[in-house]
């Protein structure tokens, strides 16, 4: 996995807005980028640690954190606040008996929670992976899930 990592690297030290690239391809390799990946890819890039955290904590694709299989992610934005996703998110949550930030015991699921998904008019709304699902309800969510087993 290292020397999978420092291949990366190689291949774009040096260029211009190469950490994100770096970043997106390390957490592919590792799953996640815990802090100690992040030090590996600033030496390697010659930057700092910092900078490099600040990018991976800025953007919301980026985690810190290791995902199961499926990341499911909740929309907690206006829209879907109002159309009552924490009833949709309390179903998942005792479906797969986790909390938002955890990952099932077989590694096959992880919740997390962000303000918006950019899809409002689909409230209130949840992605796992990359597949949108709106008008959510309690009662869809088992279905849904199943989708993945």
């Amino acid at each position: 996995m290292l020397q999978e990592i420092d291949r990366v690297i190689q291949q774009y030290k040096g260029k211009p807005g190469s950490s994100i690239p770096v970043l997106q391809r390390c957490q592919e390799i590792v799953g996640y980028l815990p802090p100690e990946i992040q030090k590996i890819v600033a030496r390697g890039l010659k930057t700092s640690a910092a900078e490099i955290h600040s990018v991976v904590s800025f953007y919301s694709f980026f985690t810190m954190k290791p995902r199961g299989d499926h990341n499911i992610r909740i929309c907690l934005g206006t829209a879907c606040y109002v159309k009552r996703v924490e009833e949709v998110l309390s179903k998942i949550k005792d479906n797969l008996k986790i909390d938002v930030g955890e990952v099932t015991e077989d590694k096959k699921f992880s919740i997390e929670t962000v303000r918006c998904l950019g899809a409002c008019g689909l409230a209130p709304v949840m992605v796992i992976d990359e597949e949108t699902y709106g008008a959510m309800t309690p009662k869809k969510v088992p279905e849904v899930l199943a989708e993945y087993s």
